[in-house]
C-alpha cells in the first residue's frame, strides 16, 4: 500500500496528460509565431476535457488514501565545496557583467530593440529566461544577483554587512516586492513601450539596482531577499523544479524530487500569499495583452484616459478578481474543512497556508507562454554578442503545431500539480474526512484557471 500510494500521483498525471493528447485546439503560440492552426474538434470541447481531467484527477485522489507525499531515498548526489565555490563566483561575475552590458548598450548602442543587446538581453534572456531556469533547477539569483554582489562587496570592505537603519522591518513582509513586480512585469514591461527602447531599460535596470543596493545599506540583506521582486519571483518558482539543493559540511547535495513536494510548505505571510496570487495572475494578463479580446476591450474605456492608463486599470481590477476568487476559495476552504464558522484570522492563515499549491500552475504557463520567445532571443543575442558569426535561431522551422502541443500540456500537468499539492495540505490541515470537502473549492477555482489558461493561448496574436 504504501509503495502505490507513494506512486500513484505521478500515474495520475501520466494517464491525464495521455487523455489530453486526444483533444485539439487552436493556439498562437505566443511569443513563438504569429497566427494560429484550425481545430479538427470545437475548443470547447479542449476547455471541456482538460478541465474535466484537472476534476477527474481531484477526485481520484479524494477515493482511497492517496496524497502527493514522497518518502526519502530520493536520488542525491554530493557537490564539493570548492565546485560550489567556483560556480559561485562565475554566477557572481557574469550577473555583473549583463548588469553592465545593459547599462552600456542602452546608452551607447543602436536604439533599435531588435538590435541592441540591453533590450535583447534584459526582457527575454534575463527576466523570463531566469523564470524558465528557476523552474526546473531552482532559484540561480543567489549567485546571479548582480545587487547582491555589490552590497557583499561593500559589506567586505566594511568587515561587516551595513543596515544603517537596522534590522527589516517585519511588518513589511514582502509587500515592496509585490509592489515592484507589478510596475516592473505587469505594467512596464506588458503596458507601455519602454521595453523597445535600450536607452529607457538601461534606465529602469539602473533605477531598479539603485533602490535596491540602498534598500540593502539602509535595512540588511533581508532586503534584498524579501523586497527584491526578482529574488521573491525566482524563490518561488524554484519551488516547482525537480531539483533541490541542500547544505550540508563541506558541501551541498543536490536531489531530485517531486514537482509539488515543495509546494505543500506554507509561504511565509499574507504579502507572499498576495505575491504568488500576482504572478499567477500576470502570467495570464501577459498573455491576455495579445489577444484581440483585450484590444476591444481596451478600445471600449473611455478615450480621455489613454491606452496605458486604461490598461493599468484593467491589470488592476483584474488582479482585484484574481485575489478575490482566492480569497473566496479558501474562505470556503476553511469552513468545509473545519465545520465551523470562519474568521478573517482563520482566512488569512488558510490562505498562507494553500498559496504555494497555486504556484505550479503559475510556472507552468508561465514555461508554456514564453519559452519560445526566450529561445529565439537567446538565438539573436547570440548572434548580436559574436557580430554575426553565429546566428542559431532555435524555433526556426518548428511546425506551430508542437508549440501548440507543447503549451496545452505544459499547462494542464502544472494544473494537475497544483490539485496534488492542494491535496495534500487539505489532508494534513483538516484530516482526510474534512480534506476532501476542503479541496473542493480550490479544485473549482483551479478548473477556472486551467480553462482561462487555454482559452489564452488559443487565441490568435494581435500584434
Amino acid at each position: 500500500m504504501r509503495g502505490r500510494s507513494r506512486r500513484s500521483p505521478l500515474v495520475a498525471l501520466t494517464a491525464a496528460l495521455l487523455t489530453v493528447l486526444a483533444f485539439s485546439g487552436v493556439a498562437s503560440a505566443h511569443g513563438a509565431v504569429g497566427g494560429g492552426i484550425e481545430a479538427p474538434i470545437p475548443l470547447r470541447l479542449l476547455y471541456a476535457g482538460a478541465g474535466g481531467t484537472v476534476a477527474v484527477t481531484a477526485g481520484w485522489l479524494a477515493v482511497g488514501e492517496r496524497t502527493g507525499k514522497t518518502e526519502a531515498g530520493a536520488p542525491s548526489f554530493r557537490i564539493p565545496f570548492w565546485f560550489a565555490q567556483a560556480l559561485r563566483n562565475v554566477g557572481r561575475t557574469l550577473g555583473l557583467c549583463a548588469f553592465v552590458a545593459v547599462l552600456l548598450w542602452g546608452v551607447v548602442g543602436q536604439q533599435i530593440q531588435s538590435e541592441n543587446v540591453a533590450t535583447v538581453l534584459f526582457w527575454p534572456v534575463w527576466l523570463k529566461g531566469l523564470g524558465l531556469v528557476a523552474a526546473v533547477a531552482g532559484s540561480p539569483w543567489r549567485l546571479l544577483s548582480p545587487w547582491r554582489t555589490v552590497y557583499l562587496g561593500l559589506a567586505r570592505l566594511e568587515g561587516e554587512p551595513p543596515a544603517v537603519f537596522g534590522a527589516y522591518p517585519e511588518r513589511l513582509g514582502e509587500w515592496p516586492a509585490v509592489v515592484g513586480f507589478a510596475l516592473l512585469v505587469g505594467i512596464t514591461e506588458n503596458l507601455t513601450l519602454l521595453p523597445r527602447s535600450p536607452r529607457l531599460t538601461a534606465a529602469l535596470v539602473a533605477a531598479y539596482a539603485l533602490v535596491m543596493i540602498v534598500g540593502a545599506l539602509a535595512c540588511g540583506p533581508t532586503w534584498l531577499y524579501r523586497a527584491d521582486a526578482l529574488s521573491v519571483l525566482y524563490r518561488l518558482l524554484g519551488r516547482v523544479a525537480p531539483l533541490s539543493v541542500s547544505a550540508e559540511d563541506h558541501g551541498y547535495r543536490l536531489s531530485l524530487r517531486a514537482p509539488w513536494q515543495a509546494c505543500t510548505r506554507p509561504v511565509a505571510d499574507t504579502s507572499t500569499a498576495a505575491f504568488v496570487v500576482l504572478v499567477l495572475y500576470t502570467v495570464s494578463f501577459d498573455g491576455l495583452t495579445n489577444t484581440r479580446a483585450f484590444r476591444e476591450v481596451l478600445a471600449s474605456m473611455p478615450t480621455d484616459l489613454g491606452p496605458t492608463p486604461a490598461g493599468v486599470a484593467l491589470y488592476l481590477v483584474g488582479f482585484a478578481l484574481f485575489l478575490g476568487s482566492y480569497w473566496v476559495a479558501v474562505a470556503l476552504v476553511d469552513r468545509l474543512g473545519d465545520g465551523e464558522t470562519t474568521t478573517h484570522t482563520a482566512t488569512r492563515g488558510t490562505a498562507i497556508v494553500f498559496a504555494a499549491s497555486l504556484l505550479p500552475i503559475a510556472a507552468a504557463y508561465e514555461v508554456a507562454h514564453t519559452y519560445p520567445f526566450v529561445l529565439r532571443n537567446l538565438g539573436v543575442l547570440t548572434e548580436l554578442a559574436t557580430g554575426g558569426v553565429l546566428a542559431p535561431n532555435p524555433v526556426a522551422g518548428v511546425p506551430l503545431s508542437v508549440f501548440w502541443g507543447s503549451q496545452v500540456l505544459l499547462v494542464v500537468a502544472g494544473h494537475l500539480v497544483a490539485v496534488v499539492a492542494a491535496h495534500t495540505v487539505a489532508i494534513e490541515s483538516y484530516g482526510r474526512r474534512g480534506g476532501r470537502r476542503a479541496h473542493v473549492p480550490l479544485v473549482v477555482v483551479m478548473v477556472g484557471y486551467t480553462v482561462l489558461s487555454l482559452w489564452i493561448i488559443s487565441q490568435p496574436v494581435v500584434n
